[in-house]
C-alpha cells in the first residue's frame, strides 16, 4: 500500500482506537472482541473500553469489574427502565440465593445480590435449587440464564450492537426451552412459527413482536400471571389482557383473541386444580408420617431444613418418589399445558401437557395407595381420633378450611368420641 493509501486508512479508523491504549494489547490478546467492538455502534461514538470496563486493570483481571446493566443504563436509560420493570428484571431474584453459608462458595457471586461495598441484599428471595448445586453447575446451569437481570450481554452479546442478533427469536431459545418452559419449541412448531419461517414476521409473529412490541425492553407486556402461573389481581390482569388483545388484533378479530385467551385461562385454572389435588395427597401422607423417606430422615433442605416443601422452593433431589412425581407434574407438565395453550400449540397443550399431567396424577394416587398399605394406614373411616385431628389440622394449616370450619369439625369429632 502506498503512503496515500495508508493515510486514507488511518483517517477511516475511529479516533477512539488511538485514544484507548487497551486496543494495542487486546488486538493480540482478544482480537475477536476488538473486531466486534470496531464493528459496533460504540466505536464511532467514541465509547471505548474504559467507558464500560473502567480504569482499574487489576480489578478487571480479577473478574471484579463486570459490565452490569447499570453501566449500560448511563446511556440507555429508557431500555434499562423498561427492562427493570419486566420479568427479565427479576431474573436473579427468581434464580439465586445467598451462598454465604455454603462450603467452597464463589465469592464473586456476592455481587449479583449486593451493590459493591454494601452488605444489604438487593432482594431477600432465595432459590433452594440453586443453593443445592455445585459451584460449576450453578455457574453453567443456573447463572447463564438468571444473570439476564443484570447483564445486557445475555441477549445483545458483549461487544456487538447489531440489532439483528436480538431480533432473531433464537436468541430467546437458550433460556426459554426445555421441560419447564418450552416457549421456543411451542412457538417454533405452532402455526405462528411456521408462518414466520416461511413468510417472515410480517405474516407470522415471533417472540419479539408479541412480547417486546415496538422494540420495548419490557418482556412482560400483556402477560397476566407470574412465571409460576399465579394470576395477577383483577385490575392488573384486565390491564395486561387489554394490551395482549390489542396486539392480537393486528392480525385477528378482537372477539377471536378474547375467546382464545379466555380458553387458555380456563386450561390454566383446570390444570392447577389437578396439581392442587396431588399436593393435598402428598401433604396428607406427610401429616400421617407415611412418606418414604420423611423430611426429617433426609438431607436438610437448604432453606426450610426438614419441612415438607411443595412450593416454588421444592427440590428435585433428596426427596421421596411420590414427591419426584409431583415435581415433574408441577414444574414440567403444568407449564407445558397452559403455556402451550397461550402459544397456540395443540400438541403441547394436550399430549405433551394435559395427558402427562393427568397420567402423573394417576401415578401419584397409585403411589399414595402403596405407601398407605405399606404403612398399615387405615381407611378414613377407621382412623383413630388422633389421626383424624392430624389430617384436619393439616387442611387448616394449608388454608383448605377456614378457622370456623376447623373449630366446628374438631368439636364434632370430639362430641362423637364422648357419645
Amino acid at each position: 500500500m502506498n503512503v496515500a493509501g495508508i493515510l486514507l486508512a488511518l483517517l477511516l479508523v475511529p479516533a477512539v482506537l488511538f485514544a484507548d491504549e487497551c486496543i494495542d494489547c487486546h488486538q493480540q490478546e482478544t482480537p475477536g472482541a476488538v473486531i466486534q467492538w470496531q464493528q459496533s455502534g460504540h466505536a464511532p461514538a467514541n465509547v471505548g473500553c474504559r467507558s464500560c470496563h473502567g480504569d482499574d486493570h487489576e480489578k478487571i483481571l480479577q473478574g471484579n469489574a463486570r459490565v452490569v446493566a447499570a453501566v449500560c443504563a448511563r446511556c440507555h436509560r429508557q431500555a434499562f427502565a423498561e427492562h427493570s420493570a419486566s420479568k427479565h428484571g427479576m431474573g436473579l431474584h427468581t434464580g439465586w440465593g445467598c451462598t454465604r453459608n455454603l462450603p467452597g462458595r464463589d465469592q464473586h457471586e456476592c455481587r449479583f445480590c449486593h451493590e459493591e461495598g454494601s452488605t444489604l441484599p438487593v432482594s431477600a428471595v432465595m432459590c433452594a435449587r440453586f443453593l443445592r448445586q455445585s459451584s460449576e453447575m450453578g455457574q453453567l446451569g443456573c447463572n447463564r440464564c438468571h444473570m439476564v437481570e443484570n447483564a445486557c450481554g445475555s441477549c445483545h452479546g458483549n461487544h456487538l450492537t447489531d440489532l439483528d442478533i436480538v431480533r432473531d427469536p433464537a436468541v430467546c431459545a437458550k433460556c426459554h426451552m426445555g421441560p419447564d418452559h418450552p416457549q421456543w419449541e411451542m412457538w417454533q412448531t405452532s402455526q405462528h412459527g411456521t408462518l414466520n419461517r416461511v413468510q417472515g414476521r410480517s405474516i407470522g409473529p415471533d417472540c419479539q413482536l408479541c412480547h417486546m412490541p415496538g422494540g420495548s425492553h419490557n418482556v412482560s407486556h400483556g402477560i397476566t400471571a407470574t412465571p409460576a402461573g399465579q394470576v395477577y389481581p383483577e385490575e392488573r390482569y384486565k390491564a395486561e389482557r387489554v394490551k395482549m388483545i390489542n396486539l392480537c388484533r393486528e392480525c385477528h378479530a378482537g372477539s377471536f383473541a378474547e375467546e382464545e385467551l379466555a380458553a387458555a385461562d380456563a386450561v390454566r385454572s383446570q390444570s392447577k386444580q389437578l396439581v392442587a389435588e396431588a399436593a393435598e395427597i402428598i401433604s396428607e401422607l406427610h401429616d400421617l408420617g407415611l412418606l418414604d423417606p420423611m423430611p426429617q430422615d433426609r438431607p436438610a433442605h437448604p432453606l426450610r431444613r426438614h419441612e415438607l416443601v411443595l412450593d416454588g422452593q421444592m427440590l428435585y433431589e433428596d426427596i421421596s418418589h411420590i414427591e419426584r412425581l409431583f415435581f415433574t407434574m408441577k414444574k414440567f407438565a403444568l407449564a407445558k399445558t397452559y403455556k402451550g395453550a397461550y402459544h397456540q400449540n395443540p400438541a403441547y397443550t394436550h399430549w405433551l401437557g394435559n395427558a402427562e399431567l393427568k397420567m402423573l396424577l394417576v401415578d401419584i394416587r397409585s403411589e399414595a395407595s402403596r405407601l398407605r398399605e405399606r404403612g398399615g394406614e387405615r381407611g378414613a373411616d377407621e382412623r383413630t381420633l388422633e389421626e383424624r385431628l392430624t389430617v384436619l389440622q393439616g387442611k387448616f394449616r394449608r388454608g383448605l378450611i377456614s378457622q370456623q370450619e376447623y373449630t366446628e369439625l374438631k368439636a364434632e369429632m370430639l362430641r362423637k368420641l364422648t357419645r
